[in-house]
């Protein structure tokens, strides 16, 4: 038997996520401390107190029995209706008995069409090719909007700050993950170095910044539907006070509170609730403000298609608002709402899916659509490479005028000439076009 909750314990550990290795090393210190507080008070015992590398067992006199609750380690392997699942053991004239029922029989479930040793991996592998995609994707959307001068204005800013908190995130991402996970057998649950907790704060506040911008920008285009005329430049610099100024003030805040109050670990678990809603407070704030901007939005964005004053061309703009609302507003945070209220410790599975499966891919799905797809980047695009290619053919033109005995191409001056006619027509023609869209929608 007691080969068996070996084993048991072994499969446990090699299922368990670094969070739940510190679980155990946790419970085995508190069951320590409990154990130095009582053993000098209780030396009649029969039973001392026991831990048998998953659970604290209190002392008791021959025939009692003692019953606990599962050990937490085991909450993510267990069926929901079964968390509760008690396990005893009886103490005996020969000391403990074995435990009944097993913990392998009660408080491990385990799915055949799953395999957890497994699904800790495939997450990590999961966000580490979404962060890279959307790490790639951001910097080559912010080259382009910073090299462009006319792509220079107010809502593009606003997308360019956005697209800096996600490229935050994902590197503060994979430096945590260097850190606390560097090699497989690192033991960082008892860390208590300054760069392991200054790693932390960094991390939560580029991930708070994320939540701030993305925010910003439902609240942007909430402001850009209601008021007609704004000054875009004094809201510009608000913006910009909230989305990176708000999480600064937090995690400073959150960090004082955790030296001061729960100065353990690498601060990289949340056992104490009320200092971590000092972070969470803040972004679920932001994440349901979000979703009342989006239902105002969407009904804004109705009432002005039903207009009968609305007039074709305006009433496209609208349409192409419409269809960028729907896509991006979900984005911004909506489905954070599922999880937004509910535990930490509750649907820990799924929330790992939602908010680092799905999440890691988000920064590149705003770059495809602020930037990749939208109609004035490609136009700004279109109108730069036709400029490089008449360009081109001008420095050809003067080099053949130079050196005629390179004009063997077939191509005459007079031929030059036109080609550059042609393109200067089209570069006027599709300029009124491009300086003509006063908002950022993908096409």
């Amino acid at each position: 038997m007691k080969g068996l909750l070996a084993l048991c314990l072994l499969v446990c550990l090699q299922v368990a996520s670094e969070s739940e290795h510190c679980i155990i090393k946790r419970e085995h210190e508190k069951c320590m401390e409990r154990m130095a507080m009582h053993t000098a008070h209780e030396d009649d015992f029969v039973c001392e107190w026991m831990w048998d590398n998953l659970t604290c067992w209190q002392a008791a006199q021959v025939g009692e029995v003692v019953e606990v609750n599962c050990p937490e380690l085991f909450h993510d392997f267990m069926d929901p209706e079964d968390e509760m699942a008690k396990v005893s053991r009886n103490c005996t004239e020969d000391g403990w008995s074995e435990p009944f029922p097993h913990y392998v029989d009660v408080c491990f479930f385990y799915d055949n069409s799953t395999k957890p040793d497994m699904y800790y991996a495939s997450v990590k592998a999961l966000y580490t090719v979404g962060y890279s995609t959307s790490l790639v994707s951001l910097t080559t959307a912010m080259v382009i909007l910073c090299r462009f001068r006319k792509l220079h204005c107010t809502r593009n800013f606003i997308h360019m700050n956005l697209f800096v908190s996600f490229i935050l995130r994902a590197i503060s991402v994979f430096i945590k993950d260097g850190v606390l996970y560097a090699q497989e057998d690192s033991d960082h649950c008892f860390v208590h170095t300054v760069a392991c907790k200054a790693v932390m704060v960094f991390f939560h506040y580029c991930v708070m910044s994320n939540y701030f911008w993305l925010f910003i920008e439902g609240l942007y285009l909430f402001t850009l539907l209601v008021e007609t005329f704004f000054p875009e430049r004094r809201y510009f610099y608000w913006y910009t006070i909230v989305g990176w100024g708000t999480p600064t003030i937090c995690v400073t805040v959150w960090a004082v509170l955790r030296l001061h109050f729960n100065d353990t670990g690498c601060w990289d678990t949340n056992e104490n609730t009320a200092l971590w809603w000092v972070i969470k407070g803040p972004v679920v704030a932001s994440i349901m403000i979000n979703f009342v901007l989006f239902v105002g939005i969407i009904i804004i964005l109705v009432q002005k298609l039903q207009s009968p004053d609305i007039g074709g061309n305006e009433s496209s703009i609208y349409l192409r608002l419409a269809r960028s609302t729907l896509l991006l507003i979900p984005l911004f945070g909506i489905h954070y709402t599922v999880f937004a209220f509910s535990p930490e410790d509750v649907s820990k599975r799924e929330r790992l899916v939602f908010e680092l499966g799905l999440g890691s891919f988000q920064g590149f799905v705003v770059a495809v659509l602020y930037c990749f797809l939208n109609g004035e980047v490609q136009s700004e695009i279109k109108r730069k490479w036709r400029s490089w290619t008449v360009n081109r053919y001008f420095a050809v033109d003067l080099k053949q005028q130079r050196h005629p005995s390179l004009a063997s191409s077939g191509v005459n001056g007079g031929t030059q000439l036109s080609i550059l006619s042609k393109s200067s027509s089209q570069i006027r023609m599709s300029s009124p076009l491009a300086e003509s869209a006063n908002i950022s929608l993908p096409t």
